[in-house]
């Protein structure tokens, strides 16, 4: 019973994380940026509009179709692999941390398959540097994997 009730919660959870990330890029593109052009929010923080075409801080950019379609196919087996340790998780927030995960590249594999590339529009920056611009579903792979790694060096199993 606990791998249904985990993959009921994974995936809701993917379900509003992809959500929230494609509505929150359609606001940027369609709406926010028109034209495109750089927003100061805060002497820290700006919303700009980037598109990546590969993966963190552009790297497997390809810059081509075949670059897009493999990633995109790279994507979705990892998504795979997700969701059958999600169903394997012992703990019900483990599986909510992978539905974030999923959550996030599912809504990073939406954007390469419309738009050839992922929408990015967060721009935190600090002293002259830009951290690279991401978005939502970074942000939810990100905690994400932070999650994970949480559980791995604290949540060990007692000896014996």
């Amino acid at each position: 019973m606990t791998g249904r009730r985990n993959l009921r919660v994974g995936f809701a959870l993917a379900l509003a994380v992809a959500v929230l990330d494609q509505l929150s890029k359609w606001w940027i593109v369609e709406m926010v940026m028109q034209p495109p052009r750089v927003l100061p929010v805060t002497p820290f923080f700006n919303l700009v509009l980037g598109y990546n075409r590969g993966v963190s801080f552009g790297f497997l950019n390809f810059n081509s179709p075949l670059g897009r379609w493999f990633l995109v196919l790279l994507a979705l087996a990892i998504v795979a692999v997700l969701v059958r340790w999600m169903w394997k998780a012992d703990k019900t927030w483990v599986a909510a941390v992978f539905g974030m995960i999923i959550g996030g590249a599912i809504g990073n594999i939406v954007d390469r398959i419309l738009v050839g590339a992922v929408v990015d529009f967060l721009d935190f920056h600090a002293a002259g540097y830009h951290w690279p611009a991401f978005n939502i579903a970074d942000v939810a792979i990100v905690c994400g994997a932070a999650g994970l790694i949480w559980d791995s060096a604290f949540n060990r199993p007692p000896e014996g």
